[in-house]
């Protein structure tokens, strides 16, 4: 479904951007295969990483815990000087796997908090596989510096920025193994999970290419309701492409 919408999305601008132009710009658009669409589309590939008060039970893996991007980005040049703001929008899609095959209970305990139990006290037959994966439509603006801001696939470039997320998707899953036969249960539901959030991050790169960090800086949870009352944060670091 996300990458429906995001193929429908770039279809729609390129749609737009070729009924807007004059028939002088649609000729100069045969001999270039690149769509002329104002801003750009930012695709992002990350690890996550735990960060803050980390709940013991909280064990996950490395490249099962990932994050994919997709903004719409549009810069805003100041003047003619290097700098640009750059507003976005877009989704987020965050997943963790628990290397300890722990999950989220459908309900809270009596003090309202979510914990982290064994998915095979849940679940019969031999657990292979524990995720929780929440979503997020986001909003991100940076300040960027580009040493040649004329020609910006070719240059060196510095950005810091924050983002503010809405939680609109967040579920837990496991497959398991029960008689030979393999399975998948994935519960939909908050898990007391925070409906909002808000980040710092900073980006550095080369062209279209570029290495990112984000740091989550509200917790996951909702105050009082992650596992064992803690306030875990997140970090997520990868790499960007930038089709301008």
């Amino acid at each position: 479904m996300v990458y429906r919408l995001v193929v429908l999305t770039g279809l729609l601008l390129t749609g737009i951007a070729g009924y807007a132009q004059d028939p002088q710009d649609a000729e100069k658009k045969k001999k270039n295969w690149k769509p002329d669409i104002p801003g750009s589309i930012l695709v992002e590939l990350g690890i996550n990483l735990k960060t803050g008060l980390v709940p013991a039970e909280f064990d996950k893996g490395l490249w099962g815990s990932r994050t994919i991007n997709f903004y719409y980005q549009y810069p805003i040049r100041l003047f003619k000087s290097p700098f640009s703001i750059n507003p976005a929008i877009g989704l987020s899609l965050e997943r963790w796997k628990f290397v300890n095959d722990y999950t989220l209970p459908s309900q809270p305990l009596a003090d309202g908090t979510y914990p982290l139990i064994p998915a095979a006290s849940l679940y019969p037959g031999s657990i292979n596989r524990s995720q929780l994966v929440n979503n997020y439509v986001e909003a991100p603006i940076e300040l960027r510096y580009d040493t040649t801001p004329e020609d910006i696939a070719r240059s060196f470039s510095v950005a810091f920025g924050a983002r503010f997320g809405v939680l609109y998707d967040s579920f837990t899953k496991i497959d398991y193994s029960e008689n030979g036969e393999n399975k998948s249960i994935k519960e939909k539901q908050w898990h007391g999970m925070a409906p909002t959030r808000w980040s710092l991050y900073g980006r550095v790169g080369l062209g279209g290419f570029s290495i990112f960090a984000y740091f989550n800086m509200s917790p996951m949870w909702q105050t009082g309701k992650g596992p064992s009352g803690t306030d875990m944060t997140s970090a997520t670091i990868g790499i960007s492409v930038n089709g301008f």
